[in-house]
């Protein structure tokens, strides 16, 4: 029998985190393209980024087709659309003279879900691909990363709000995180707890 899930934050009743959440005013539009197999992982963060983000749209899929309707969105606007995404031909979004009212495109996965996102669907290319400054570890210490600069994609949501509004409070999307990831560490065994606890 499943577990009661909470309307608003999308986790279970018995760890629901709506008392940690506050809403996000930003200017920036966040649409998350999401691999199939992130929608029932249960630290995946877009279920956060859903509760305290109004201007977040998220599309499941992994083939063309199944984002017909988000192409047919994206041609639709006139706002800059980027692509967030490192690559050998992305930029640096802090160095790029953008207006604060932008689309900005995410990738939800593994980085190898990531990449294989992109593979599948040659059209996200046509989109100006940007990357971050990732000078500090990922505060997502509960799901484990192979690559040093992996980020959950809450975290990278937020920093990139930042990097195209300085001036914006993101503290809603990290104090979300940090909300979830001490629930999950609090009730880990204590072992287990130490050994998550030592990745930072």
């Amino acid at each position: 029998m499943s577990r009661p899930i909470c309307p608003k934050c999308h986790y279970p009743q018995t760890a629901c985190l709506c008392a940690q959440l506050r809403p996000l005013a930003t200017r920036v539009e966040l649409i998350v393209l999401q691999d199939p197999s992130e929608v029932k992982q249960a630290k995946n963060s877009v279920k956060l980024m859903q509760a305290v983000c109004d201007k977040l749209q998220v599309v499941v899929g992994e083939t063309p087709a199944d984002f017909t309707q988000l192409q047919a969105y994206l041609k639709r606007q006139s706002k800059p659309i980027l692509l967030l995404y490192p690559s050998e031909q992305s930029q640096n979004i802090n160095e790029l003279p953008l207006p604060a009212e932008v689309i900005v495109l995410l990738l939800d996965g593994t980085w190898r879900k990531a990449y294989k996102l992109l593979q599948l669907n040659p059209w996200l290319l046509e989109y100006q691909a940007v990357h971050l400054n990732v000078d500090a570890p990922s505060n997502y210490t509960i799901r484990k990363a192979k690559r040093a600069d992996s980020l959950s994609t809450l975290e990278a949501a937020a920093m990139a709000i930042k990097a195209l509004e300085p001036n914006s409070d993101v503290s809603p999307l990290t104090d979300a995180l940090s909300a979830l990831v001490e629930q999950h560490l609090t009730a880990m065994p204590s072992v287990v707890r130490q050994r998550y606890l030592s990745q930072k």
